[in-house]
């Protein structure tokens, strides 16, 4: 096993920050938060789920660099990712007496750290920000690129802001005590890298799919860092979605994000309706002439060997198309997907047929 330490830098001018990938890394923690600011005390935020034995060992390496620590859970789940919980956290900071110089590190999944950062960027104006992400998703999606937020009952991550964070610390040892199905979510996120930015990485999944579903310490890490890698890049280009090249991170999202809203929050995992999103997404680029049957089988055969569910739930089409409607990719009210045209690349493609949309929901 490995025990090689890996540095992704994210190069933003003065929103710079390092990604620091390992195992059994957490109790880095600390001191790679007191090199990189000047810290006295720290908010810890993790949900009931990781707090033990997660987030206590990030709290007991900040008060190893004589840092002063208060320790915030939440409930676990995605309904913890409201207006209603931010309010809550809003007002535990300004008990703790929290102000511009405290930090916030957030010690969870992609819930806790887009929750985490969300009341990060609002109270008091912006406090400074540090992600310890513990679950697959959120290690090589969410905790890289400064995206925060919550959802509102109708619509995933409608309200947020961008705050980039101070720094990543990813412990792949973490997944060690990850559930088998939200590991495998994550795996769907993996997946979409390859697709869209990354056919050399694609292959190495189809290759190492028994090292990934094991857990590889190496494997793992390889993954984690490429994904970083390659969502840096992307960040790096298009900080705050403003040209359209960030948008290519959503392949299979449009789909996904409404899949998620109706079959209610929770029910299906982040990855898994991601997962069956991107086939949603290849089948409709089958019905443009962008990509051939077998483009979309490739990613059906990789997506199920990874055990990561491919089946599209019942749902009323149209219904699916009206909460599509709601996607912040809507422009003038038209439907924009992130769409195939090879593997390791996509493009966005507007004034989508709603027909083809819908015969795109029917696998």
């Amino acid at each position: 096993m490995s025990d090689t330490v890996q540095n992704v830098r994210v190069d933003l001018a003065e929103r710079s920050y390092d990604i620091l990938i390992g195992y059994q890394i957490l109790d880095r923690t600390g001191p790679f938060i007191a090199e990189r600011c000047k810290v006295s005390d720290a908010v810890v935020i993790t949900d009931a789920n990781v707090e033990e034995p997660h987030a206590i060992r990030v709290a007991e390496s900040l008060a190893g660099e004589s840092v002063g620590v208060d320790l915030v859970v939440v409930e676990a789940g995605e309904l913890s990712k409201s207006v209603e919980t931010a309010s809550l956290l809003w007002e535990k900071l300004l008990q703790l007496g929290a102000d511009r110089k405290t930090v916030v590190v957030a010690v969870g999944g992609g819930v806790v750290g887009d929750l985490a950062g969300f009341v990060a960027a609002t109270f008091a104006r912006g406090l400074r920000f540090v992600q310890v992400p513990t679950t697959l998703l959120a290690q090589v999606d969410s905790s890289v690129g400064g995206k925060v937020g919550v959802n509102l009952p109708r619509a995933k991550n409608m309200v947020g802001a961008f705050l980039q964070p101070q720094g990543v610390v990813i412990d792949t040892h973490t997944l060690d005590t990850l559930d088998e199905r939200e590991y495998r979510s994550g795996l769907g996120e993996v997946v979409k890298y390859g697709v869209i930015l990354d056919a050399e990485l694609f292959e190495y999944l189809e290759a190492h799919a028994d090292g990934l579903l094991g857990r590889d310490a190496d494997v793992l890490r390889h993954v984690v860092a490429r994904c970083c890698r390659l969502k840096a890049d992307v960040v790096e280009q298009d900080e705050r979605e403003e040209t359209g090249l960030r948008a290519v991170l959503n392949y299979g999202h449009t789909f996904g994000h409404a899949l998620e809203a109706l079959t209610g929050y929770g029910h299906l995992l982040h990855g898994e309706a991601v997962g069956i999103g991107m086939l949603c997404a290849s089948r409709l680029a089958e019905r443009l002439g962008r990509v051939d049957a077998g483009f979309t089988a490739r990613q059906a055969s990789l997506l199920a060997a990874l055990g990561v569910p491919t089946k599209m739930p019942q749902l009323d089409p149209d219904q699916v198309l009206r909460t599509m409607m709601h996607d912040k990719k809507v422009q003038h009210g038209r439907l924009r997907f992130v769409l195939p045209r090879a593997m390791g690349s996509v493009e966005l493609v507007g004034d989508v047929d709603p027909e083809d949309v819908r015969a795109a929901l029917i696998d």
